[in-house]
């Protein structure tokens, strides 16, 4: 079992292109991201667990360490 994970992501907007790194949170999924450039209100694409799984460049910690995320998969 993996016990490290990288805390930061960088999320993209897939409306307007805006890039910006963000801490992950480690005991919740994040379900909800508004874009700091044009505001669009980002969700996770069907079959991700949370926006940084669906517009980050790296996942998010549960899934680094566990493969599953805020779900018994």
């Amino acid at each position: 079992m993996k016990t490290d994970y990288i805390p930061d992501s960088t999320i993209t907007c897939p409306h307007c292109g805006h890039r910006k790194k963000e801490t992950m949170p480690t005991d919740a999924c994040q379900w909800f991201y508004e874009c700091a450039a044009c505001h669009a209100l980002l969700k996770p694409k069907e079959g991700d667990c949370c926006v940084f799984c669906s517009y980050g460049d790296i996942p998010c910690p549960p899934i680094q360490l566990h493969g599953a995320c805020c779900t018994d998969k």
